[in-house]
């Protein structure tokens, strides 16, 4: 027996999470980060959405983003994975702030593996802002990971992003929504390009919303995780 705590205690010096486990005894982790202005209880109603998934032993990670001033909302204090200073397409990003949460992000998917849950059994997802972190920290992950979910955001170190070797094959699904007035379409399809650029397995699925999420993407996210998982 591992004289380890489990993964579900609190450490302080991890972000603070949200976590739900579908079985008594997981075997596998999906870390999901959720956008600007949210928390951590954000997606966590979605487990219960997820049939297939939930018949699986998964435990799921919800983090807190911490609050901090974000400038295109004019300097009010939020919950935030880095501070967006234009809202270019382009995107005027905080590199140091995206850089740190990258490093709290993959030091939880460090601690899954610590806790016992295989490396190739942990899956990173995030939604818009949440979805920028979630590429960096997968994507530069320095072991084999299991899989990465993208929801209506993008790559946003697109241009000095270096994929590790041991995920540069990693299973992706970029999802989108063909009206987002908020990360643009043009954006995930940049993103699509990128990987499919750099020989990454990506799968790219669009949907008739906004910035949001719908009920038919819930069903293809609950297959695709059931498929990685099972």
């Amino acid at each position: 027996m591992s004289d380890l705590p489990p993964s579900n205690v609190q450490d302080p010096n991890l972000l603070p999470r949200e976590i739900i486990e579908t079985q008594s005894k997981p075997n596998a982790s999906v870390i999901w980060l959720h956008g600007l202005g949210a928390d951590g209880h954000d997606f966590t109603p979605i487990v219960a959405e997820l049939k297939k998934s939930s018949t699986l032993n998964i435990r799921f990670i919800f983090p807190h983003a911490p609050k901090i001033p974000v400038t295109i909302n004019g300097g009010a204090v939020m919950p935030a994975w880095y501070d967006i200073l234009s809202m270019s397409i382009d995107r005027e990003i905080d590199m140091p702030q995206i850089n740190l949460s990258t490093q709290k992000v993959q030091a939880l998917i460090t601690n899954e593996i610590v806790s016992g849950i295989p490396s190739e059994r942990i899956i990173v997802a995030g939604f818009s802002q949440g979805g920028a972190v979630a590429f960096q920290a997968a994507l530069t992950y320095e072991t084999k990971l299991g899989g990465l979910l993208a929801m209506s955001t993008y790559i946003a170190t697109q241009t000095s992003l270096q994929i590790t070797p041991a995920n540069e094959d990693i299973n992706t699904l970029i999802q989108h929504g063909t009206q987002d007035p908020v990360v643009p379409e043009i954006l995930g399809q940049r993103s699509f390009a990128f990987l499919k650029e750099h020989k990454i397995p990506v799968q790219y699925l669009t949907y008739s919303m906004g910035h949001s999420v719908a009920a038919e993407q819930i069903n293809d996210i609950d297959e695709w995780l059931f498929e990685r998982l099972k």
